[in-house]
Protein backbone atom coordinates (compact mmCIF):
# COMPACT_ATOMS: atom_id res chain seq x y z
CA UNK A 1 0.00 0.00 0.00
CA UNK A 2 1.18 3.71 -0.59
CA UNK A 3 1.99 6.25 1.83
CA UNK A 4 -0.73 8.20 0.36
CA UNK A 5 -3.08 5.41 0.26
CA UNK A 6 -2.21 4.53 4.33
CA UNK A 7 -2.18 7.79 5.01
CA UNK A 8 -6.27 8.26 3.83
CA UNK A 9 -6.74 4.76 5.17
CA UNK A 10 -5.53 5.91 9.14
CA UNK A 11 -6.65 8.92 8.69
CA UNK A 12 -10.16 7.79 9.55
CA UNK A 13 -8.83 7.48 13.38
CA UNK A 14 -8.33 11.20 13.01
CA UNK A 15 -12.33 11.26 12.75
CA UNK A 16 -12.70 8.88 14.99
CA UNK A 17 -11.13 10.42 17.88
CA UNK A 18 -13.23 13.73 17.21
CA UNK A 19 -16.60 12.07 16.99
CA UNK A 20 -15.75 10.00 20.14
CA UNK A 21 -13.99 12.69 22.78
CA UNK A 22 -14.17 15.98 21.07
CA UNK A 23 -10.53 15.69 20.41
CA UNK A 24 -7.35 14.30 19.25
CA UNK A 25 -7.29 15.17 16.19
CA UNK A 26 -3.66 17.08 15.58
CA UNK A 27 -2.33 14.38 18.07
CA UNK A 28 -2.90 11.59 15.49
CA UNK A 29 -2.66 13.95 12.05
CA UNK A 30 0.41 15.57 12.37
CA UNK A 31 2.77 11.94 13.40
CA UNK A 32 0.74 10.45 10.20
CA UNK A 33 1.38 13.28 8.10
CA UNK A 34 4.91 13.71 8.61
CA UNK A 35 6.03 9.89 9.28
CA UNK A 36 3.53 8.23 6.75
CA UNK A 37 2.53 10.79 4.20
CA UNK A 38 6.65 12.09 4.44
CA UNK A 39 5.26 15.79 4.82
CA UNK A 40 7.87 18.79 6.11
CA UNK A 41 6.87 19.27 9.88
CA UNK A 42 5.53 22.80 9.16
CA UNK A 43 3.21 21.76 5.90
CA UNK A 44 2.29 18.30 8.32
CA UNK A 45 0.94 20.71 10.74
CA UNK A 46 -0.70 23.23 8.48
CA UNK A 47 -2.53 20.31 6.94
CA UNK A 48 -3.49 19.19 9.88
CA UNK A 49 -5.24 22.41 10.85
CA UNK A 50 -7.32 22.43 8.02
CA UNK A 51 -8.41 18.36 8.16
CA UNK A 52 -8.89 19.32 11.78
CA UNK A 53 -10.91 22.30 11.78
CA UNK A 54 -13.34 21.08 8.83
CA UNK A 55 -13.98 17.63 10.76
CA UNK A 56 -14.42 19.32 13.97
CA UNK A 57 -17.07 21.89 12.09
CA UNK A 58 -18.94 18.58 10.05
CA UNK A 59 -18.82 16.65 13.42
CA UNK A 60 -20.79 19.50 15.61
CA UNK A 61 -23.41 19.47 13.83
CA UNK A 62 -25.10 16.09 15.59
CA UNK A 63 -23.95 17.56 19.24
CA UNK A 64 -25.90 20.88 18.19
CA UNK A 65 -28.71 19.00 17.08
CA UNK A 66 -28.99 16.87 20.93
CA UNK A 67 -28.29 20.40 22.29
CA UNK A 68 -25.19 19.62 23.93
CA UNK A 69 -23.53 23.10 23.12
CA UNK A 70 -23.00 26.23 25.25
CA UNK A 71 -23.04 28.61 22.54
CA UNK A 72 -21.67 31.71 24.11
CA UNK A 73 -18.98 29.97 26.14
CA UNK A 74 -17.85 28.41 23.14
CA UNK A 75 -18.10 31.35 20.67
CA UNK A 76 -15.71 33.84 23.13
CA UNK A 77 -13.20 31.20 23.93
CA UNK A 78 -12.98 30.12 20.21
CA UNK A 79 -12.85 33.76 19.32
CA UNK A 80 -10.10 34.42 21.75
CA UNK A 81 -8.34 31.18 20.96
CA UNK A 82 -8.55 32.11 17.20
CA UNK A 83 -6.40 35.06 18.04
CA UNK A 84 -3.82 33.20 19.66
CA UNK A 85 -3.82 30.45 16.86
CA UNK A 86 -3.03 33.17 14.73
CA UNK A 87 -0.27 34.52 16.32
CA UNK A 88 1.12 31.12 17.08
CA UNK A 89 1.35 29.87 13.19
CA UNK A 90 2.62 33.29 12.79
CA UNK A 91 5.70 33.11 15.42
CA UNK A 92 5.81 29.30 13.99
CA UNK A 93 7.93 30.65 10.82
CA UNK A 94 10.55 31.66 12.97
CA UNK A 95 10.99 28.47 14.75
CA UNK A 96 12.94 25.34 13.54
CA UNK A 97 11.27 22.37 12.78
CA UNK A 98 13.06 20.37 15.51
CA UNK A 99 11.98 22.33 18.40
CA UNK A 100 8.44 22.17 16.91
CA UNK A 101 8.53 18.80 16.75
CA UNK A 102 9.60 18.47 19.97
CA UNK A 103 7.05 20.96 21.81
CA UNK A 104 4.43 19.10 20.07
CA UNK A 105 5.72 15.54 21.14
CA UNK A 106 5.57 17.19 25.27
CA UNK A 107 2.55 18.44 24.78
CA UNK A 108 1.14 14.97 23.42
CA UNK A 109 2.81 13.33 27.00
CA UNK A 110 0.69 16.50 28.78
CA UNK A 111 -2.22 15.99 27.69
CA UNK A 112 -2.13 11.94 27.74
CA UNK A 113 -1.47 12.01 30.93
CA UNK A 114 -4.29 14.44 31.89
CA UNK A 115 -6.69 11.84 29.98
CA UNK A 116 -4.96 8.80 32.10
CA UNK A 117 -5.58 10.72 35.60
CA UNK A 118 -9.38 11.47 34.68
CA UNK A 119 -11.29 14.63 34.80
CA UNK A 120 -13.29 13.71 38.20
CA UNK A 121 -14.95 17.02 38.68
CA UNK A 122 -16.51 16.35 34.70
CA UNK A 123 -17.76 12.90 35.33
CA UNK A 124 -19.76 14.05 38.44
CA UNK A 125 -20.90 16.81 36.82
CA UNK A 126 -25.23 16.65 35.99
CA UNK A 127 -26.80 17.27 33.09
CA UNK A 128 -28.84 19.83 34.21
CA UNK A 129 -25.27 21.87 34.54
CA UNK A 130 -26.54 25.11 32.30
CA UNK A 131 -24.21 28.01 33.37
CA UNK A 132 -21.70 29.85 31.06
CA UNK A 133 -17.84 30.25 32.22
CA UNK A 134 -16.84 33.10 33.78
CA UNK A 135 -15.50 35.41 30.62
CA UNK A 136 -12.27 36.92 31.19
CA UNK A 137 -11.38 33.09 32.23
CA UNK A 138 -12.69 31.72 29.28
CA UNK A 139 -11.05 35.03 27.18
CA UNK A 140 -7.66 34.28 28.82
CA UNK A 141 -7.66 30.53 28.55
CA UNK A 142 -8.83 30.42 24.76
CA UNK A 143 -5.86 32.99 24.27
CA UNK A 144 -3.06 30.24 25.83
CA UNK A 145 -4.71 27.42 24.48
CA UNK A 146 -5.16 28.56 20.69
CA UNK A 147 -1.73 30.15 20.92
CA UNK A 148 -0.31 26.00 21.52
CA UNK A 149 -2.51 25.26 18.62
CA UNK A 150 -1.21 27.48 16.67
CA UNK A 151 2.43 26.72 17.26
CA UNK A 152 2.35 22.84 17.25
CA UNK A 153 -1.18 21.80 15.52
CA UNK A 154 -2.06 20.16 18.87
CA UNK A 155 -3.58 21.41 22.20
CA UNK A 156 -7.26 21.37 20.34
CA UNK A 157 -9.85 19.09 22.56
CA UNK A 158 -7.69 17.80 24.95
CA UNK A 159 -6.90 21.03 26.39
CA UNK A 160 -10.15 23.10 25.52
CA UNK A 161 -12.60 19.62 26.84
CA UNK A 162 -10.49 19.86 30.83
CA UNK A 163 -10.97 24.11 30.96
CA UNK A 164 -14.67 23.39 29.72
CA UNK A 165 -15.39 20.78 32.18
CA UNK A 166 -13.07 21.72 35.01
CA UNK A 167 -13.28 25.19 34.80
CA UNK A 168 -17.29 25.47 35.38
CA UNK A 169 -18.10 22.16 35.52
CA UNK A 170 -19.84 21.34 32.52
CA UNK A 171 -20.91 17.56 32.09
CA UNK A 172 -18.75 16.17 29.93
CA UNK A 173 -21.32 15.49 26.83
CA UNK A 174 -21.43 19.59 26.81
CA UNK A 175 -17.98 20.09 27.47
CA UNK A 176 -17.12 17.46 23.95
CA UNK A 177 -19.81 19.19 22.14
CA UNK A 178 -18.49 22.80 22.49
CA UNK A 179 -14.93 21.85 22.29
CA UNK A 180 -15.70 20.66 18.72
CA UNK A 181 -17.16 24.58 18.02
CA UNK A 182 -13.76 26.60 19.54
CA UNK A 183 -11.33 23.53 17.87
CA UNK A 184 -13.07 24.56 14.57
CA UNK A 185 -12.60 28.04 14.97
CA UNK A 186 -8.68 27.65 16.07
CA UNK A 187 -7.92 25.48 13.85
CA UNK A 188 -8.84 27.86 10.76
CA UNK A 189 -7.27 30.66 12.91
CA UNK A 190 -4.19 28.57 12.94
CA UNK A 191 -4.50 27.58 9.08
CA UNK A 192 -4.35 31.02 8.27
CA UNK A 193 -1.28 31.87 9.95
CA UNK A 194 0.32 29.36 8.43
CA UNK A 195 -0.55 29.85 4.94
CA UNK A 196 1.39 33.28 4.82
CA UNK A 197 4.62 30.83 4.96
CA UNK A 198 3.69 27.28 3.80
CA UNK A 199 2.16 25.71 1.15
CA UNK A 200 -0.21 22.50 1.05
CA UNK A 201 -0.82 19.66 -1.10
CA UNK A 202 -4.43 20.57 -1.59
CA UNK A 203 -5.41 16.96 -2.80
CA UNK A 204 -3.62 14.96 -0.04
CA UNK A 205 -5.28 17.48 2.29
CA UNK A 206 -9.01 17.27 0.81
CA UNK A 207 -8.68 12.84 0.83
CA UNK A 208 -7.51 13.26 4.28
CA UNK A 209 -10.46 15.38 5.40
CA UNK A 210 -12.79 13.11 3.42
CA UNK A 211 -11.02 10.35 5.15
CA UNK A 212 -11.74 11.99 8.71
CA UNK A 213 -14.77 13.50 7.96
CA UNK A 214 -16.21 9.26 7.15
CA UNK A 215 -14.15 8.71 10.61
CA UNK A 216 -16.35 11.41 12.65
CA UNK A 217 -19.53 10.52 12.01
CA UNK A 218 -18.67 6.63 12.72
CA UNK A 219 -17.22 8.00 16.03
CA UNK A 220 -20.38 9.71 16.80
CA UNK A 221 -22.22 6.36 16.26
CA UNK A 222 -19.87 4.72 18.39
CA UNK A 223 -19.71 7.16 21.42
CA UNK A 224 -22.98 5.78 23.39
CA UNK A 225 -21.43 2.16 22.96
CA UNK A 226 -17.99 2.84 24.80
CA UNK A 227 -17.44 3.45 28.17
CA UNK A 228 -16.02 7.17 28.01
CA UNK A 229 -13.55 6.06 30.67
CA UNK A 230 -11.89 3.03 29.27
CA UNK A 231 -11.83 4.83 26.13
CA UNK A 232 -10.01 7.78 27.28
CA UNK A 233 -7.63 5.95 29.12
CA UNK A 234 -6.34 3.75 26.90
CA UNK A 235 -6.43 6.58 23.96
CA UNK A 236 -3.97 8.26 26.29
CA UNK A 237 -1.21 5.37 26.36
CA UNK A 238 -1.90 5.32 22.70
CA UNK A 239 -1.15 8.91 22.58
CA UNK A 240 2.10 8.46 25.09
CA UNK A 241 3.57 5.73 22.60
CA UNK A 242 3.39 8.34 19.74
CA UNK A 243 4.72 11.10 22.09
CA UNK A 244 7.67 9.38 23.01
CA UNK A 245 8.29 7.89 19.08
CA UNK A 246 7.93 11.46 17.90
CA UNK A 247 10.39 12.70 20.41
CA UNK A 248 13.04 9.81 20.13
CA UNK A 249 12.89 10.92 16.46
CA UNK A 250 14.14 14.50 17.65
CA UNK A 251 17.40 13.19 20.26
CA UNK A 252 20.45 12.34 18.15
CA UNK A 253 21.57 9.72 16.62
CA UNK A 254 24.53 8.73 18.41
CA UNK A 255 22.48 9.04 21.50
CA UNK A 256 19.97 7.30 21.07
CA UNK A 257 22.74 4.29 19.72
CA UNK A 258 23.81 4.48 23.25
CA UNK A 259 23.62 1.18 25.01
CA UNK A 260 23.45 3.43 28.33
CA UNK A 261 19.95 5.17 26.74
CA UNK A 262 18.29 1.77 26.18
CA UNK A 263 19.45 0.12 29.34
CA UNK A 264 17.60 3.32 31.11
CA UNK A 265 14.69 3.24 29.14
CA UNK A 266 14.16 -1.12 29.62
CA UNK A 267 14.58 -0.18 32.98
CA UNK A 268 11.85 2.22 33.09
CA UNK A 269 9.86 0.62 30.71
CA UNK A 270 9.67 -2.35 33.18
CA UNK A 271 9.49 -0.39 36.36
CA UNK A 272 5.96 1.54 34.28
CA UNK A 273 4.50 -2.04 33.42
CA UNK A 274 5.13 -3.64 36.83
CA UNK A 275 3.44 0.04 38.48
CA UNK A 276 0.21 -0.79 36.19
CA UNK A 277 0.42 -4.01 37.18
CA UNK A 278 0.24 -3.70 40.59
CA UNK A 279 -2.07 -0.73 40.16
CA UNK A 280 -4.88 -3.57 38.07
CA UNK A 281 -3.99 -6.00 40.97
CA UNK A 282 -5.14 -3.48 43.80
CA UNK A 283 -8.42 -2.21 41.64
CA UNK A 284 -9.51 -5.67 41.11
CA UNK A 285 -10.75 -7.84 43.96
CA UNK A 286 -9.43 -11.26 45.09
CA UNK A 287 -11.66 -14.24 45.68
CA UNK A 288 -10.94 -15.76 48.93
CA UNK A 289 -11.89 -19.63 49.23
CA UNK A 290 -13.58 -20.28 52.46
CA UNK A 291 -12.56 -21.78 55.19
CA UNK A 292 -13.97 -24.90 56.92
CA UNK A 293 -14.18 -24.54 61.17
Amino acid sequence: MSGVALTVGLAVLIGVSLGLLGGGGSILAVPLLVYVAGLEAKEAIATSLLVVGVTSAVAVLPHARAGRIRWRTGLIFGLAGMVGAYGGGRLAALIPAGILLTGFALMMLATATAMIRGRRRAEGATAEATSELPLLRVVADGVVVGLATGLVGAGGGFLVVPALALLGGLPMPIAVGTSLVVIAMKSFAGLAGYLSSVQIDWGLAGAVTVAAVVGSLLGGRLAGRIPENVLRRMFGWFVVVMGVFVLAQQVPRPVLASPWLWCATSAVGGAAVALLACRIARRRPVAVPATTV
